[in-house]
């Protein structure tokens, strides 16, 4: 594990990835914090070090990179993934482990998060909750670039350090057929049987997160490397097309979605991770909206899974639950029956996060009734 990177890395990664112009004047580094619904931990409380050991390299060489100010801004944890931002951030010079809501609220000096948001230039938020979704919304309007980095660790550095003008190529041949797509096939095998999901992806546009963020108003995760696109949710009045079964393993249990028009309408499986996702759907019907199919490339520069999704999710086929607005669908935070419920979150396939489930084949399906295999037995042939 590497300890940080330079300040000559960290240099050469903010040229990179934002390409400062003359115009960027504020750095702002965000992070979130532990408060008494959501108790702090370990690598948390590196990840907010990490933040402020950033901070400090950036401090010293901004002259470099043509800055004027690097600002750190802590926030209380919104409790869930891509749920919206709260109303305050907090100014904290003091030791980045022991930051919690409380603490802050009866110590630093309040600042309207918003505010701090329409004032930087670039933003970078290495947080616990992805910050991903009310970013992404939030920069077209407010015309920063922002980096997300939810979970991140310092077992993550070296993919930062990644040729990204290659995986931006690869990105980019991903994308550019989900945008002629109308429509994906997968093909799961598990537990010797296999299972069938279509994905409807009419009147939709793809997009690339290749780690290039360079024009104002964009905002992604770091480290990057994935074409995405939000299936068709039947917003236009005609029926979403996407069906099928859609397995996701949980521990030693595989849970069964039954998929009709997009949801996940019911659990078709036994065991009590099928009954706690029963439940899930029964209490909160837009937490099974599916809300983005996902093509990672960074596995074929030799990067690994860690355990967090910010990365993994890089490494191969992924498809998201919940929230999808953030991706230019339908699905939005006021879907949900209440802010709490909030979610996108990934399900990444991948042996060593999935290993009783297989991608035996992706099939692509173009107009005029072309298709395309993308993926065969977990590997691209493209």
């Amino acid at each position: 594990m590497k300890a940080n990177l330079t300040a000559s890395e960290i240099k050469d990664l903010i040229a990179k990835v934002f390409a400062p112009t003359t115009e960027d004047k504020t750095l702002l580094i965000l992070v979130d914090v532990p408060n008494q619904r959501v108790a702090d931990f370990e690598d948390w409380r590196d990840r907010r070090t990490l933040a402020r050991e950033w901070q400090e390299i950036l401090a010293a060489i901004k002259n470099e990179l043509g800055l004027e100010s690097i600002h750190l801004l802590y926030y209380e944890n919104t409790g869930s993934n891509n749920a919206d931002l709260p109303r305050d951030g907090f100014k904290w010079d003091g030791d980045p482990r022991l930051a919690s809501a409380e603490l802050l609220k009866s110590q630093a000096e309040a600042a309207p998060l918003l505010e701090s948001l329409a004032h930087a230039d670039i933003i970078l938020a290495p947080t616990q909750f992805s910050a991903t979704a009310p970013l992404k919304v939030l920069a077209r309007q407010q015309r920063f670039r922002a980096a997300t980095m939810p979970g991140f660790s310092r077992d993550m550095i070296p993919a930062l350090g990644v040729d990204y003008g290659e995986v931006h190529q690869r990105v980019m041949a991903i994308k550019t057929r989900l945008d002629e797509a109308v429509g994906a096939r997968i093909l799961f095998h598990v537990s010797k049987k296999d299972r069938r999901l279509f994905l409807d992806l009419r009147h939709r546009a793809a997009h690339a997160s290749s780690g290039l963020l360079r024009e104002r108003g964009a905002a992604g995760n770091l480290p990057s490397g994935e074409a995405y696109i939000v299936p068709y949710e039947g917003e236009l009045g005609e029926a979403s097309r996407t069906a099928g079964t859609l397995p996701v393993q949980f521990g030693d249990e595989i849970v069964l979605y039954e998929i009709r028009e997009n949801r996940a309408r019911r659990v078709v499986s036994q065991g009590p991770q099928s009954q706690s996702e029963t439940r899930k759907l029964q209490e909160e019907p837009a937490y099974g909206n599916l809300a983005e199919l996902g093509f990672g490339v960074l596995a074929a520069f030799g990067v690994r899974p860690v355990g967090e999704t910010l990365l993994d999710e890089k490494l191969g086929l992924h498809i998201a639950f919940g929230r999808s607005d953030h991706f230019g669908g339908a699905v939005s935070s006021g879907d949900f029956r209440h802010p709490k419920n909030v979610v996108h979150i990934d399900r990444i396939y991948i042996p060593e996060v999935q290993n009783q489930v297989t991608v035996k084949e992706v099939v692509l399906e173009y107009p005029g009734g072309r298709e395309e295999q993308i993926i065969s037995e977990g590997k691209y042939t493209i």
